[in-house]
């Protein structure tokens, strides 16, 4: 095999990351991945996922390994002018403060960009920058009630559901990601920065893209079905096995007819409810009656293994444990062993891909809460007795 090449996409780019929460972390966490220094700034007391138990600590452990931690007081001028001589040394700047808050500062994108043509200056909202919701602040859930995501999930007859996480979040992330990385690439063609603007509701909506697809064409909104798909069957339907539950879709002619062969149930091809797709999406329920005898009759193992022989899709339904065992899954190397600050090592995520340049996203985990303010403002050029000063005044934090 070849050595991996040794430098990473992003090495030496500089970035400087207001954010909090999920969607502006996790996006500069794939931009740390791919090589970038990645400051995250934070306020003297933390930001609001440090004081939030255990699910705060969850996030920050995630989305933050590797990157450098500075505590600032953005209200004192002091630690504004310590904010704005980072940005002065960075390529982005990413944030997804609440609406005003980097402007009322000073440091919104038009100012940043005035005095810094060439930085890109990247902001997710949730609801965007130029409607009438631009001051809201705006979260996974609401993004998720608003775009139509709860409208259409849950059972035909109960309430609607929301996704069990923050589904618009974290792919907000992976789209800041990637709208920022364009307008890097645009800098080094050009020579000058951008803007970058995400949203959660636009992300919310463009993720049910087919479900909007039919909709602009039919005029005819989709409801709430529960498993199944409305227009084609059988499809993601769930079955119960002997002990499990497992979930298949075969609506094509070939892989229903492979369905029935394993089932041992060719007669289904003829009868006249199942004849065709439109006829089994009409008699769904007495289709699933037909089908799930056979699977109650089998072990989720079993049916997974004959399906797959069949050519019909299904997946096993996991819990979190059986997926942390899944061979596929640790054969990726989702997994990451890292090392916190105290030297303690803990399981993380890594970035869900996979580059020759980046042959390992291991490493350092989050950092404490103003770990490397000291560090960053001795690069400023700030002297011990300065810092020591700032952080009396609680305009800085160093670790402590």
């Amino acid at each position: 095999m070849n050595k991996p090449i040794e430098n990473k996409p992003l090495d030496g780019v500089r970035v400087i990351d207001f954010g909090q929460f999920v969607a502006g972390p996790a996006a500069t966490q794939v931009l740390a991945d791919m090589g970038a220094e990645v400051i995250k700034v934070e306020p003297v007391s933390g930001e609001s996922c440090r004081i939030i138990g255990q699910y705060g600590e969850a996030i920050i452990r995630t989305y933050n390994r590797g990157k450098k931690d500075i505590a600032l007081d953005l209200k004192d001028p002091r630690g504004l002018k310590i904010a704005r001589e980072l940005i002065a040394s960075a390529d982005i700047v990413v944030q997804n403060l609440r609406p005003g808050v980097m402007d009322g500062l000073g440091l919104g994108s038009e100012a940043v960009r005035a005095a810094h043509p060439e930085i890109v200056y990247a902001t997710v909202s949730g609801f965007g920058l130029h409607g009438p919701s631009k001051e809201r602040p705006g979260f996974d859930i609401a993004a998720q009630a608003e775009s139509g995501i709860m409208w259409v999930t849950g059972e035909a007859d109960g309430e609607p559901q929301r996704v069990g996480f923050p589904v618009v979040d974290s792919a907000a992330a992976h789209v800041f990601a990637q709208a920022i990385l364009g307008a890097y690439i645009r800098r080094l063609r050009f020579g000058v920065g951008d803007e970058v603007e995400v949203s959660l509701l636009e992300v919310a909506v463009h993720l049910q893209g087919p479900n909007w697809g039919e909709y602009l064409m039919t005029g005819i909104e989709p409801m709430r079905k529960g498993n199944g798909q409305p227009s084609v069957a059988p499809a993601a339907e769930v079955m119960s096995t002997r002990d499990g539950e497992i979930v298949l879709s075969a609506y094509s002619p070939a892989h229903f007819a492979a369905l029935c062969r394993f089932v041992e149930r060719r007669d289904l091809l003829e009868d006249p409810r199942f004849v065709d797709n439109p006829s089994r999406v009409a008699n769904r329920a007495a289709l699933l009656a037909e089908l799930r005898p056979a699977f109650a009759q089998i072990t989720s193992n079993d049916a997974m293994d004959q399906l797959g022989v069949h050519g019909v899709v299904a997946g096993r339904i996991s819990s979190y444990g059986e997926v942390r065992k899944n061979p596929d899954v640790e054969a990726s190397g989702l997994f990451i062993d890292v090392e916190a600050a105290d030297g303690v090592h803990y399981t993380s995520l890594k970035s869900p891909w996979s580059l020759r340049s980046v042959s390992d996203q291991g490493g350092l985990g989050a950092p404490d809460l103003g770990q490397h303010t000291a560090e960053l403002l001795g690069q400023l050029g700030y002297s011990e007795r300065e810092i020591a000063d700032l952080e009396v005044d609680s305009v800085v934090r160093t670790q402590r």
